[in-house]
């Protein structure tokens, strides 16, 4: 009897380090993008990622795009309960991990060679580990969703006295109505799904977005004029579920770390690309675009960043030195 009991134990525990092992080759990795690598920053890493991961593993990456699983917070969601193994996201992860939200204080990152030193270089991985504690999920990598730019449909916006009178579309995130009621305009939440709609009936004046997403969805034939302030640089995160990449093999993690990594270069390479191209694009379909001078870029700063720091300290809390340890940050990679 004990032998039969014994020989039950073992082969229960073959079978269920079998069963674990067969869930382990799935990774099912979701994003709200489109799925269409050209133009779509989250669709080009998601590819780029599910092509090395199943090249040089045996593991099968399973793709869901568009938002087939449900928008970002839910994905943020079913990636802690383990529903989904990896998920590409922005600005959701500052709801499960609010220290993250420090990250769109407005003009705080003076170009993209900058935010990416940050966020590859110690703030970045110090950032990491403490969401990791937070949330469960391990950020992999930082992609990029882009600088965000003002557009509107009334007048050429080069200071925020220009942005007086006008109601902008924004987030429903308190971080951008505190930065347009900062900069003089009148900010309005408005989902995503209604903005076309909102534009076209006046219901806002202007909106606010990274350039391939304005023209990519046909937003710069709704307005005449598009200010390239850079607002906020919003960043992706490459998350995984941290219980799922521990069960991984050491060999699979390391070729899920490096997968991660070139899936960010290259979606951040795609959303460059959409950017310098969408440019010239919507310039060519007849909009107006201005290019601030470094003193009217601090003008927006000066006017903004003190309203939303001070907002973020009191929602931080014993956070708050967050705020503290990007400036820093920032400071070092743009004097280097």
């Amino acid at each position: 009897m004990r032998l039969t009991v014994k020989t039950l134990a073992a082969t229960t525990a073959i079978t269920l380090g079998l069963a674990a092992s067969a869930q382990a080759q799935t990774i099912r990795l979701a994003h709200v993008d489109p799925d269409e690598w050209t133009g779509s920053k989250k669709g080009a890493a998601a590819q780029i990622f599910k092509n090395i991961v199943e090249g040089e593993t045996d593991m099968t990456v399973e793709l869901f795009p568009a938002g087939a699983l449900g928008n970002e917070d839910e994905l943020v969601g079913q990636a802690q309960d383990g529903t989904l193994q990896m998920a590409l996201v922005s600005g959701a992860m500052s709801k499960a991990c609010p220290a993250a939200g420090v990250l769109d204080i407005p003009y705080t990152f003076s170009s993209a060679p900058v935010a990416w030193e940050v966020l590859d270089g110690e703030f970045g991985d110090a950032l990491a580990e403490h969401c990791l504690e937070e949330t469960g999920l391990r950020t992999l990598a930082y992609g990029e969703t882009g600088f965000r730019n003002f557009t509107n449909s009334e007048r050429e916006i080069t200071s925020p006295a220009d942005m007086e009178g006008l109601k902008f579309r924004v987030q429903p995130i308190p971080l951008y109505i505190e930065m347009v009621e900062a900069l003089g305009g009148e900010p309005t939440p408005i989902a995503w799904t209604e903005l076309p709609n909102a534009l076209s009936t006046g219901v806002v004046d202007g909106q606010e977005n990274p350039v391939g997403v304005i023209y990519n969805n046909g937003l710069h034939q709704l307005q005449q004029y598009m200010t390239l302030d850079g607002h906020v640089y919003a960043a992706d995160f490459f998350v995984m579920s941290d219980e799922f990449f521990q069960s991984l093999e050491p060999a699979q993690q390391e070729v899920v770390q490096k997968a991660a990594d070139v899936a960010s270069t290259m979606g951040r390479a795609i959303q460059q690309w959409n950017t310098a191209e969408g440019v010239k694009l919507v310039q060519e379909e007849g909009m107006q675009v201005y290019s601030p001078t470094a003193g009217e870029i601090q003008a927006f700063a000066d006017a903004a960043q003190p309203a939303v720091i001070e907002y973020l300290r009191g929602e931080l809390g014993e956070q708050a030195e967050w705020i503290d340890r990007l400036q820093e940050a920032v400071s070092a990679a743009s004097e280097g």
